[in-house]
């Protein structure tokens, strides 16, 4: 080997070898802070790209899970809801057996009656005021107008289209717990009815807002020619019976959205899904026990009320039915989802962290290997002093 002057060979091996341990021991002081071995990039730019994915899987799928158990709280609060519904009835068809049972005198069937009238005051109260976060549970599902199946642009209602007489048209308003019952008497009009109507919203028997239209040609596309009763209390909801042939039965026009429905999902659009609840508006006159003849004032109404209070109870458990069958599909949800977050957790940790025994055995080599290095670069530029020897 020949002996050089200009250039230290083994001065820049030594160098270069520093620099490389120098690069590892930061990497590996960069692993052990962050718990992660991949910090950018550079490291491991296909794991990082497992890893991310992984992540947004792992974030869809927790916040998925708090949607479930947000769904499953909202369902509980209006099972809890029906079954105080299930209570007052079941005391309601006490009274009303009671009631049936001859014998009473009018002052016993009065109070009986007043009982009756507390107990669907009391429901309508539970439909008004359940809520969960702040939204209504109940009273989102409103029928809010109805219209009359005779009228149309061909063949309009009008103010003074002439009512049959004797017919009636009866109202039950969930908002004021109140029923409202026009007969039409000898020459009285659809504009008789709607007077009517005002007079009763004045004295509080209907909501506010509540009103009788007839929309005309160039006004509103729907229901046209028709005789239209709608409110516009918030929450509120209406039943119209009418045995009048000039109007025709009275059938929803507009009905808000009745269903509950709750959104997972890990990410992607394949693995999102929305779960359906339909909760029906919650009134005395939802469940019909504010229809004609449903009263306790003589034990034949009483056998009437009697009859459908049980339909209500009925009704009631059907949907507290369909209710728990849905929080069960929300557990199992949950249950799936967090099971997916553990194992996802587990796949990212096995390609995203770093192995702390591993990392720290690595540090102390490349400690070791610094030091060597410093040493041997000292070591090549003291051999260079050689030279001057030559030239003594």
């Amino acid at each position: 080997m020949s002996i050089t002057l200009l250039n230290n060979i083994s001065a820049l091996v030594a160098e270069n070898a520093v620099s490389n341990t120098q690069a590892s021991l930061q990497n590996t002081l960069t692993q052990l802070s962050t718990g992660l071995k991949i910090n950018s990039g550079a490291d491991d730019p296909a794991g990082l790209s497992i890893a991310d994915g992984l992540g947004a899987n792992i974030a869809a799928l927790t916040q998925s899970s708090q949607n479930a158990s947000n769904g499953i709280g909202l369902l509980q609060t209006a099972d809890g809801a029906l079954s105080q519904v299930t209570n007052v009835l079941n005391q309601a068809v006490t009274i009303a057996t009671e009631a049936s049972n001859g014998g009473l005198t009018t002052d016993q069937a009065t109070a009986l009656n007043t009982e009756f009238t507390a107990i669907l005051s009391e429901i309508n109260t539970i439909g008004q005021t359940t809520n969960f976060n702040g939204t209504s549970v109940f009273n989102n599902n409103n029928t809010d107008s109805l219209a009359s199946a005779q009228g149309s642009v061909a063949s309009p209602l009008a103010l003074t289209t002439v009512l049959t007489t004797g017919d009636s048209v009866t109202i039950n308003d969930s908002a004021t717990g109140g029923t409202f019952k026009f007969t039409a008497a000898a020459g009285d009009t659809v504009g008789d009815l709607q007077t009517a109507i005002n007079n009763a919203v004045t004295a509080g028997t209907l909501s506010a807002g509540t009103t009788l239209t007839i929309p005309t040609a160039g006004g509103a596309a729907a229901n046209q020619g028709q005789v239209v009763i709608a409110t516009t209390t918030t929450g509120d909801s209406l039943q119209i019976t009418s045995n009048d042939p000039t109007l025709g039965t009275f059938a929803a026009s507009t009905n808000s959205a009745d269903n509950a429905s709750f959104f997972t999902s890990d990410g992607t659009g394949g693995g999102a899904s929305t779960t359906t609840t339909s909760i029906s508006n919650l009134s005395a006159a939802a469940l019909g026990l504010t229809a004609t003849g449903v009263d306790l004032t003589s034990a034949t109404d009483a056998k009437t009320a009697l009859t459908a209070i049980t339909a209500a109870i009925s009704t009631i458990a059907a949907q507290r039915g369909d209710i728990g069958a849905s929080v069960n599909q929300l557990t199992a949800v949950g249950n799936v989802e967090n099971t997916e977050v553990q194992n996802l957790t587990n796949a990212q940790n096995n390609v995203q962290n770093a192995d702390i025994a591993s990392t720290t055995s690595k540090l102390t080599q490349f400690n070791i290997l610094e030091q060597t290095g410093f040493d041997a670069l000292s070591q090549a530029n003291s051999a260079e002093q050689n030279v001057l020897k030559l030239l003594q």
